[in-house]
C-alpha cells in the first residue's frame, strides 16, 4: 500500500523537517557549550584553590596562580559571549529562504574598497530643453534607453546635440529586463522578462523621426527566453527606422548564443554598423561577463556579421578591471584578425556596490596610447577615453571620421 503523504502535505512537511533539524542542531550546540563551560569553571575553581594554598605557604608561585585563574575566568567569559552571539545570530532558515538565483556578487579578488573617482571622470547633472524633450517623448512611447538603464555618465551630452554636434540616442529595445547577469551591468535581470511589445518597432521609428536625430544606436537586453532571442524583433525595428527617416543606424546586439542564422538576420536588416561588445580582455571574461558569454563566441558573432554583409563591425572594451597592457594589446590583435573595423575604449565605472569594483582608474595618457596602438594596427576608427562608451557620441565620432576619409579621397583624386 502507498503510504506516502498527499502532495499538498509536502510543503508543511518540508517546513517541519527544517524546524526539527534546526532544533536538533541548537540543542547539540548548547550542550557542547554547557560541557565546555563546566570544564572551564572547574579549572577556574581549581586555580582559585591553588592560589589560596600558595598564599598560606608564601613564595613566588602566587603570581603564577593568580595569572592562571584570571586567564580561566576570561576564557569562560569569552565562551559565554560566543554562545550568546550564536543564539541571536542567523539560523538554518536564514540560509535556505530567499531568491538568490540572479544575484551577481563580484569575485573576491575584484571586490575591494571603493576607490575615489579622479577629477577627469566627473560630469555635470544632465539637463536642458533638448534633454527634457527627449526624456518626455520616451516616457510617452514607453521606450527605454541604455543611457538611463546603464546609468551612462554622458547622457545629457549625447541627447543635447546642437552647436554643430551630432544628436545621438541609444534606444534599448525588447524591454528593460535582461535574462543574463553580467557583473558590471546595472540593467535588471530575470529568468522570464515580460513579453515583447509588438508596437515597439513602430514607436521607435516614430520617436526617431520626430526628434530629427542624425544617428541612432539600437541595442537590447539578452532574451534567452525567446525562441529567436529577439533577432526578428531587432530586424523589424531597423527596417522600420530606415523606411521612416534618413538616419544612420547602428545595431549593438547580444551574442544570440552564437547562433549564426540569428546573427545574419540582424546583419542583413539594412543597418549601417553592426556592433557587438567583447567587454573585456579574454583573460577576464569569466570574472566580468555572464557564464553564457565568452570571448570566442563574441568573436564568431563579429566574424559572421561581416561575412553576412555588414560593412562596418564594431566592438568595445572596458578598462580598469585589472587587465594588463599586454592583455589589451593582444585583444586588439585578435580583433583585427577577426576583421573588426571600429573599437572603443572606456573606463569601467561601478554602477552600485553590488557590482565589480574598479581596480584602477586609467589615466588619459594611457587611453591615448591605446588609441595610437589600435590605429597603428589598422582599425578604421578608434575612440579611446575615460568617458567613452560603445555608443558615446557615436554619430559625432563616426560621421567626423567618414567625412575626413571622403575629403582625403577627393583630394587624392584631384591630384
Amino acid at each position: 500500500r502507498d503510504v506516502r503523504p498527499a502532495p499538498h502535505f509536502a510543503p508543511r512537511l518540508a517546513v517541519d523537517m527544517r524546524a526539527v533539524l534546526e532544533l536538533t542542531r541548537r540543542r547539540a550546540r548548547n550542550a557542547g557549550f554547557a560541557r565546555a563551560r563546566a570544564v572551564v569553571g572547574a579549572r577556574a575553581r581549581a586555580a582559585d584553590a591553588q592560589e589560596l594554598r600558595d598564599d598560606s605557604k608564601g613564595g613566588s608561585s602566587v603570581d603564577k596562580a593568580t595569572s592562571t585563574a584570571a586567564e580561566a575566568r576570561e576564557t569562560a567569559h569569552t565562551l559565554e559571549g560566543f554562545r550568546e552571539a550564536l543564539r541571536h545570530g542567523p539560523g538554518f532558515d536564514d540560509f535556505v529562504r530567499g531568491d538568490v538565483a540572479y544575484s551577481v556578487p563580484a569575485p573576491k579578488s575584484l571586490k575591494d574598497k571603493t576607490t575615489r573617482k579622479p577629477a577627469w571622470l566627473k560630469r555635470e547633472v544632465p539637463g536642458g530643453e533638448r534633454y527634457t524633450e527627449i526624456k518626455s517623448k520616451l516616457r510617452e512611447l514607453k521606450l527605454a534607453t541604455v543611457c538611463e538603464e546603464a546609468k551612462c555618465p554622458n547622457l545629457g551630452e549625447c541627447w543635447g546635440g546642437g552647436d554643430g554636434k551630432t544628436a545621438t540616442a541609444t534606444i534599448m529595445i525588447m524591454g528593460d529586463t535582461c535574462t543574463r547577469g553580467c557583473r558590471f551591468c546595472a540593467v535588471k535581470t530575470a529568468k522570464a522578462p515580460p513579453p515583447l511589445d509588438k508596437d515597439e518597432p513602430a514607436n521607435v521609428s516614430k520617436a526617431i523621426a520626430a526628434w530629427g536625430l542624425d544617428y541612432v544606436v539600437l541595442t537590447s537586453v539578452d532574451r534567452d527566453d525567446i525562441e529567436d532571442q529577439g533577432a526578428g524583433h531587432f530586424r523589424e525595428t531597423v527596417q522600420r527606422l530606415k523606411a521612416s527617416c534618413d538616419v544612420l543606424v547602428e545595431a549593438l546586439t547580444p551574442d544570440f548564443r552564437g547562433e549564426k542564422h540569428l546573427v545574419e538576420l540582424v546583419a542583413t536588416s539594412g543597418l549601417d554598423v553592426f556592433a557587438h561588445n567583447v567587454e573585456t580582455v579574454p583573460e577576464l571574461q569569466r570574472d566580468v561577463r555572464d557564464r553564457r558569454a565568452n570571448w570566442d563566441q563574441s568573436i564568431e558573432v563579429l566574424k559572421h556579421a561581416k561575412k553576412s554583409g555588414a560593412k562596418i563591425t564594431k566592438t568595445s572594451i572596458m578598462l580598469g578591471l585589472g587587465e594588463t597592457h599586454e592583455q589589451v594589446v593582444n585583444a586588439l590583435k585578435l580583433l583585427r584578425e577577426a576583421d573588426v573595423d571600429v573599437v572603443t575604449f572606456g573606463q569601467y565605472m561601478r554602477p552600485t556596490k553590488k557590482h565589480l569594483a574598479v581596480v584602477e582608474y586609467v589615466t588619459p595618457e594611457a587611453f591615448k596610447r591605446y588609441q595610437e596602438i589600435a590605429e597603428e594596427m589598422g582599425f578604421l576608427y578608434v575612440a579611446s577615453g575615460a568617458m567613452v562608451r560603445s555608443s558615446y557620441k557615436a554619430g559625432e565620432f563616426f560621421l567626423a571620421n567618414v567625412i575626413k576619409q571622403r575629403k582625403a579621397k577627393e583630394a587624392a583624386a584631384a591630384n
